[in-house]
């Protein structure tokens, strides 16, 4: 039997190169990936598998010669944080909104029967029903990152109903682990490398409490789901199975990393509990769809972290005199 041939874009990311390393031997793999944050080093071993990287930008570059004869696009390329930096909210629409439409006008061009896209728990805002489910409604995100993610899901089921392109979404948790180039473990674990006595923690005590999934489990759990899914359209939520609170976060990186009596300075955030605007103060996934597939996560939300600040933290240069 002919092995697959699937293109990931955002294939040297975290994720995208997690998920290439574990395709590249039953697939025949293209990895697209503007480098930047993703890196060559990311994508090293998959193309010892046999995997191809291609230096494109989704939103620009021609996309339709990588498309031909495809099985299945994994669409994890965006912007992935939260919060607005300098550049405002433009790159959250380039890279998210209009990277996604470009990603499906190529599918359909090139006949490609199946995507499966990234997409974040953000989409619901600040929700009243936590664990939140799949059909929770009404989805009110509060922040751009969200709106844009929950516009590519949009545009995804149009594409599937129209086009015949079946479409399958995970509304993720944070995923972390040590390749992961943002979010709260990732800051909080630079800054500790940085200064061991003093950290700096955005928001104010406790901090928000949300749902940590490793990106082995994240890895597994989309694969049963794009294993199992069968309708046109399908979203899976894909978290942990607990939350916990930033404070939590960074008692369990400080205590991993052997550090004591560190020094905690919290900025005091946006008010109301969030660390900045458009931070969503409690999140937790309702999982039930994606365990009926048989999956679930194997680390709670504190392993999850343990793990993931240890190998963060293994991938810094070493400080003098540690």
């Amino acid at each position: 039997m002919a092995r697959p041939r699937i293109v990931i874009t955002g294939g040297a990311g975290f994720i995208g190169s997690h998920l290439a390393e574990a395709l590249a031997e039953e697939a025949k793999l293209v990895l697209v990936d503007h480098l930047r944050p993703g890196t060559r080093e990311n994508a090293a071993r998959s193309v010892e598998l046999g995997a191809t990287l291609v230096k494109r930008d989704v939103v620009r570059g021609d996309l339709a010669q990588l498309f031909r004869r495809v099985d299945v696009v994994y669409h994890l390329a965006a912007n992935p944080d939260v919060r607005l930096g300098k550049p405002g909210t433009r790159a959250h629409i380039e890279q998210n909104v209009v990277a996604t439409f470009r990603v499906l006008e190529a599918c359909r061009t090139c006949h490609v029967p199946k995507i499966v896209f990234a997409s974040t728990s953000t989409v619901y805002g600040e929700a009243s029903r936590v664990p939140t489910p799949e059909d929770y409604a009404p989805l009110e995100p509060i922040s751009v990152y969200g709106a844009s993610k929950l516009a590519c899901e949009a545009l995804l089921s149009s594409y599937a109903h129209t086009f015949g392109i079946q479409a399958v979404a995970f509304r993720m948790a944070n995923v972390v682990g040590g390749r992961s180039h943002h979010g709260v473990v990732h800051d909080l674990v630079q800054k500790l490398h940085r200064n061991p006595r003093g950290l700096e923690i955005i928001g104010a005590e406790p901090g928000t409490s949300k749902s940590y999934i490793h990106i082995v489990d994240a890895l597994a759990g989309m694969r049963a789901g794009v294993r199992a899914a069968s309708a046109p359209f399908t979203v899976y939520n894909l978290g942990s199975e607990d939350a916990i609170s930033v404070r939590t976060i960074a008692d369990t990186i400080c205590d991993e990393l052997g550090l004591r009596d560190v020094a905690y300075s919290w900025t005091g955030g946006s008010g109301e509990g969030r660390g900045w605007a458009g931070d969503v103060r409690a999140m937790q996934l309702d999982l039930d769809r994606l365990r009926a597939t048989g999956w679930r996560p194997a680390m709670t939300s504190e392993q999850a972290v343990r793990k993931a600040a240890r190998d963060l933290w293994a991938r810094l240069p070493r400080r003098p005199g540690r």
